[in-house]
């Protein structure tokens, strides 16, 4: 079972001043490419996995926002680490 939640929120600063949406949008696709468990919110993304893989996705992002011409970019990032495991669905089932 994976020992951590990580989430995400990017905030870029576009290189026109142009909506970020297609950054973040950007941002997502590469988690989804990561293959990791997710959980997209209407404020942030939710990660599942372990520790030293979700932090790397998060360098990821950061680089692909850089790519993208963004001169600076904010993350926000929440991390919840479990030595014997967690899920987004263990931690939200009674909700679901």
């Amino acid at each position: 079972m994976p020992n951590t939640l990580l989430s995400i929120q990017i905030i870029p600063r576009t290189p026109n001043g142009e909506s970020v949406i297609p950054y973040v949008d950007r941002a997502i696709e590469i988690i989804d490419q990561s293959g990791v468990p997710y959980r997209v919110g209407p404020l942030e993304t939710t990660m599942e996995g372990e520790l030293e893989e979700l932090l790397a996705i998060v360098k990821q992002i950061n680089d692909e926002m850089v790519k993208m011409g963004c001169d600076s970019v904010l993350a926000q990032v929440k991390i919840y680490h479990h030595v014997h495991g967690t899920s987004i669905s263990e931690l939200t089932k009674k909700y679901d």
